[in-house]
């Protein structure tokens, strides 16, 4: 089943606030749309998702204070989170002791009774609840149920109005003191704030600068009441699209690093449910329907593993409507209705074929860069500005592997930063020191005194394939047509597996290795393809973007040089190197 949960080592489903999903299936409904005013009556899955987010370790303390919940169009992702700010405005929402024979809970006249052992709830004092919008003057779904909720005639939270809740359209005032407020982009506003609780709804939408800056100001703003209150925040979204920087892609990285095992004490529990499918066909024309359904069996299985049990109130024909409407790209359609990740429509490699180019590595057969290896190098450099980055290809099987980066840091660190010219060349030293190098091509500009430095240290005596007919080193990248044939041939070796990429679950790596393959797999994400007169080039998705590509340059020099070393005539004293392309697995 394509699904990607992430969770605490210490996590027991046991041990949970199971009175939350009581309590929103006997107080809360269903807001507006075709089944509002009806029962919230949660499907397994969400459910037990809800609990989760409660999950305590022996001692009652909280295991996560953000969750993440990612799931394709139509999943009432908004109502779900509506539900959890009225459980956290109104509910036993933390953890009060674990239960003893006869323990119970009562709100609004209903009961209920804990099981022996069970954790049990209380309300949160003075609970700040906080909903954010994409948009000035627009509330969202979240709020509209809420809303709803709390101010339609025979709900039964409509009661909360009698125990001192004023409810309006831009805030709700809760009975005791705290308050629900839907937010949008004025984050400086918002600095100070005491939130307990924030819903962060469709991330993959937070692109632009003023949402980014809500968002570190509200999860700043949680862990000013975290020890007592237990603050926590909720981020629900469908599939990101790549190189737009949403925080959906930016929390997706960290649910990476989770797993790989590089960052220190996260406490993210990583929800996310998608379909495969190897071909979007397009709609049959056969007159058989038998024929039609077994054309369409694939895609109707993806449809099924992407929804889980929210294809219960999704239509699986209208489903894929959607997804055979020649209005929607093959990627928004992944994205939306199968909350697949994708390429950009004009990335230059598609992101399954790196993928499968970084699984080639892990298996354990697969023997990593080892001291000794002979090997090719590509570099391209910058001073302020782009990355500066070096990249190892081990002649015999073309396993390209990220040597060295440096890159502009963000925020106030980048006025005046410049690459660390010395640290580059000890790179490049130990790159020489450790391995075989045969090959070394790299992109001159802002560099050419170095190239010279390299040419005169190492030059013909270790270097025996040449960038051009003059030089050794110096592979000018703006020479369109050289540049796009190592393009071609890196991206066709890509495609028929005749090489391999390096994965963060490789064995052995260190944590700045492994944090170095993460950025080297974005920059290949990021690289968008540029059409010229003779050639097909790389370049950024627009000028001046923050997404890098350096990296692909990079490998695409040392790839081309172990090309060359491998097509250049030896001498006879020499062993031949015999490199047959095969698919690695």
């Amino acid at each position: 089943m394509p699904r990607r949960v992430i969770q605490s080592p210490e996590h027991d489903h046991d041990r949970a606030l199971h009175i939350a999903v009581w309590w929103i299936e006997t107080f809360t409904v269903h807001g507006p749309g075709d089944v509002q005013g009806q029962p919230s009556i949660l499907v397994d899955e969400y459910a037990q998702f809800i609990e989760d987010c409660y999950a305590v370790d022996a001692d009652g303390r909280r295991l996560y204070d953000s969750a993440f919940f990612s799931r394709p169009k139509g999943c009432d992702k908004s109502g779900l989170a509506a539900k959890l700010v009225l459980f956290e405005a109104f509910g036993p929402c933390r953890f009060a002791g674990f239960a003893e024979e006869g323990d119970s809970y009562t709100f609004l006249g209903k009961t209920y009774y804990y099981e022996p052992g069970e954790p049990m709830g209380r309300e949160v004092t003075a609970p700040m609840v906080r909903i954010l919008a994409t948009e000035e003057d627009q509330t969202g779904n979240v709020f509209d149920t809420v809303y709803f909720n709390l101010t339609e005639e025979g709900m039964p939270l409509r009661q909360m109005q009698r125990y001192g809740a004023d409810v309006g359209k831009s805030r709700v005032l809760l009975p005791g003191g705290g308050e629900i407020t839907p937010s949008t982009t004025g984050a400086s506003s918002k600095d100070g704030g005491k939130e307990t609780f924030v819903v962060f709804d469709e991330t993959h939408l937070y692109t632009t600068p003023q949402l980014h800056t809500m968002y570190s100001t509200l999860t700043r703003n949680l862990r000013k009441r975290k020890k007592i209150a237990g603050t926590w925040f909720l981020e629900t979204t469908t599939m990101y699209a790549p190189g737009q920087d949403s925080v959906a892609e930016k929390t997706y990285e960290l649910a990476e690093k989770i797993e790989q095992g590089v960052t220190r004490r996260a406490r993210l529990y990583f929800n996310h449910r998608y379909g495969i499918v190897e071909d979007l066909v397009t709609r049959s024309t056969a007159e058989d329907p038998r024929t039609r359904e077994e054309e369409e069996a694939p895609l109707r299985q993806a449809i099924l593993e992407a929804y889980g049990d929210a294809i219960l109130w999704n239509d699986i024909e209208g489903v894929l409507d959607g997804i055979y409407d020649p209005r929607e790209t093959e990627a928004d359609s992944r994205r939306y209705f199968l909350n697949a990740l994708t390429a950009s429509a004009n990335a230059w490699v598609e992101l399954d074929v790196i993928e499968r180019a970084m699984k080639a590595s892990e298996g354990v057969e697969f023997v990593g860069l080892q001291p000794g290896d002979q090997v090719t190098l590509g570099f391209d450099g910058s001073k302020t500005e782009d990355c500066t980055v070096l990249v190892a290809c081990r002649v015999r099987d073309r396993y390209l592997f990220p040597l060295h980066v440096q890159q502009v840091p963000d925020g106030p660190e980048a006025d005046g930063w410049e690459v660390d010219r010395e640290e580059v060349d000890a790179a490049v030293t130990h790159a020489f020191d450790t391995y075989d190098v045969v090959g070394f091509y790299a992109d001159p500009p802002f560099w050419q005194d170095y190239l010279d430095v390299w040419q005169n240290r190492y030059g013909d005596d270790r270097l025996r394939v040449h960038a051009s007919g003059r030089h050794t080193i110096e592979f000018w990248t703006n020479r369109e047509v050289a540049m796009s044939r190592a393009l071609e041939r890196l991206h066709t070796a890509m495609k028929a597996m005749t090489m391999a990429f390096p994965s963060g679950k490789t064995k052995g790596l260190t944590t700045v290795e492994v944090e170095r393959i993460a950025t080297f797999r974005k920059h290949f994400l990021n690289a968008r393809r540029r059409y010229r007169s003779r050639a097909v080039l790389v370049g950024k998705d627009r000028k001046g973007s923050p997404h890098k590509i350096d990296f692909v340059i990079g490998a695409v020099l040392a790839f081309q040089a172990a090309a060359d070393f491998t097509a250049k005539p030896l001498p006879v004293k020499h062993k031949p190197v015999m490199f047959v392309p095969t698919k690695i697995r």
